[in-house]
């Protein structure tokens, strides 16, 4: 991580990000990643940002899922766990509504999940609460596992940057 932050530094000037996300109960917590963009891009939906805002070094880090790394703080210090649902921005609405529904606030968000490897993100909402909904009913000691060694084999993204 210290190489990343190195590398980071001379990418950006400020290696890493933090942003306001929604936890367990919906409780809001600061999540930690690398800064894979531009320092004065709008925290919004990753979905929403423009692919120029990526930068070089950035698009290794998103590809590479390296991007996540510091958010094992977060799981340390309690506010996610390694698998469970993404954290959305408290400005999500229509996401918050799906996942209200179907009760994915139950549960701490995680690093990586069933959405995650099955390439859903937050660009089709209610198709992602629909999915955080179906592991939280299958989950057990089994599958955690499953998720994050399916994971760290390369299956899966994180939020893709489609907007141009």
């Amino acid at each position: 991580m210290l190489i990343l932050l190195i590398f980071g530094f001379f990418d950006t000037g400020a290696p890493l990000f933090f942003q306001l996300r929604m936890g367990r109960n919906k409780r809001l917590f600061k999540l930690v990643k690398f800064r894979s963009m531009r320092k004065e891009t709008k925290s919004v939906s990753t979905h929403l940002v423009d692919k120029a805002m990526l930068t070089k070094f950035g698009k290794f880090i998103r590809k590479t899922k390296l991007d996540e790394l510091p958010q094992l703080f977060n799981v340390f210090l309690g506010h996610m766990s390694l698998v469970g649902p993404r954290p959305n921005l408290p400005n999500q609405e229509e996401l918050i509504t799906f996942r209200d529904i179907y009760k994915v606030y139950s549960v701490r968000p995680g690093i990586t999940g069933l959405s995650q490897i099955n390439e859903i993100d937050m660009s089709t909402p209610e198709k992602l609460a629909i999915m955080d909904h179906e592991m939280i009913a299958r989950f057990d000691l089994k599958f955690y596992f499953l998720m994050i060694f399916t994971t760290i084999s390369g299956k899966g993204f994180g939020d893709r940057v489609v907007k141009n």
